[in-house]
């Protein structure tokens, strides 16, 4: 077995209210992988490969930006970014968290590993877009993606800490998540950094870092990372940002992204978010090629077509406004259920 798994396993880690020692861990993750439900038998590989010789575990990108790949990331750093959630969250032996993500990605894969390390008590249920539909228990700590968070939000208050992430938290769950009494926090990261490494509280401009991270620009203003502890080279990203202090910084959105129209930068997240209330239905907006503005912006919306009201862009600044709206039956998506926007503008045949 590997020594940084069995020097960082707590021994207060419950799975599923039962107490393990690691050979008894083993065990049940064996009769996952015989016996188990499909999400139970991914978390029995898991497990298997957390405590076996390999001092690194590999882990999927969710192909939100790209072609999904596969990386290997170091245990040592998993282990590392698992406390700085803890200390970040001020998470203690024997709190309470739920597993409602897939252990097939990192994001579930390192819900595990803070439970492990931190010695969380976790439940592991299967995951779906309304995960609380049926829990009557409260926890102190757990992980969605906002579909979850929206379709949970009459029992999110069984929750003392969510975090969520995977995708950008619109406006209007936004709203929603302010009115509970749950500390919710949005989370900024990739497979690279092993998920977060800063979050900002709901209702907040900006995002805080997690201990051991520093961050700076490059010539292009985007983000670039300082992990010692999670990453040996520095992480340079396509995330345009705008640094407020040494531990604060607020995201303004992708370069690659970003929509050049008659030389006028149109920052595409910053245009949905103030259309978020306006369509009920799920949208993007993205830049196409255009002879003469080299590029311009339009609205795609999923669904049956509708009468577009020009109230729903009163948000918006006279270059903002899309210059075409599209109307699709339903968007391409990637395997982790977020808009693959690239594919469906290419479907769409613009």
């Amino acid at each position: 077995m590997n020594s940084i798994s069995l020097d960082s396993f707590h021994s207060e880690f419950q799975l599923n209210n039962i107490t393990f020692d690691i050979q008894s861990l083993l065990q049940k993750a064996d009769l996952f992988i015989e016996k188990g439900a499909d999400f139970e038998k991914q978390i029995g590989h898991f497990l298997n490969e957390w405590f076996d010789d390999s001092d690194h575990i590999t882990a999927q990108s969710s192909g939100t930006t790209g072609i999904p790949k596969t990386i290997q990331i170091s245990k040592q750093a998993m282990v590392e970014s698992a406390r700085a959630t803890g200390v970040f969250f001020s998470l203690k032996p024997g709190n309470t968290a739920l597993l409602c993500l897939s252990t097939q990605y990192i994001a579930g894969k390192m819900m595990l590993v803070r439970a492990l390390v931190l010695g969380l008590k976790i439940d592991c249920i299967p995951p779906s877009s309304n995960p609380l539909e049926t829990i009557e228990k409260n926890y102190d700590f757990a992980a969605m993606v906002p579909m979850q968070a929206q379709n949970s939000i009459a029992k999110l208050n069984s929750i003392k800490t969510l975090i969520i992430g995977g995708t950008r938290i619109n406006p209007g769950l936004q709203n929603s998540l302010l009115k509970l009494k749950t500390a919710v926090f949005e989370t900024f990261g990739m497979t690279e950094t092993i998920t977060h490494f800063a979050a900002r509280r709901i209702g907040e401009e900006a995002f805080s870092l997690l201990p051991n991270i520093e961050i700076s620009k490059d010539e292009r203003d985007c983000l670039v990372i300082h992990a010692p502890r999670i990453s040996d080279k520095n992480i340079v990203t396509n995330d345009l940002v705008s640094i407020f202090s040494e531990t604060q910084f607020v995201y303004l959105g992708r370069i690659d992204s970003v929509v050049n129209s008659g030389g006028v930068k149109l920052f595409p997240e910053q245009i949905e978010n103030k259309l978020a209330t306006e369509i009920p239905s799920r949208f993007f907006v993205i830049g196409v090629p255009d002879p003469t503005l080299g590029e311009k912006l339009i609205l795609v919306i999923e669904g049956e077509k509708f009468d577009i009201q020009e109230t729903i862009f009163q948000s918006l600044n006279a270059f903002e406004k899309p210059k075409e709206i599209h109307f699709v039956s339903q968007f391409i998506e990637t395997e982790t259920s977020k808009i693959n926007r690239k594919s469906t503008i290419i479907a769409l045949k613009l």
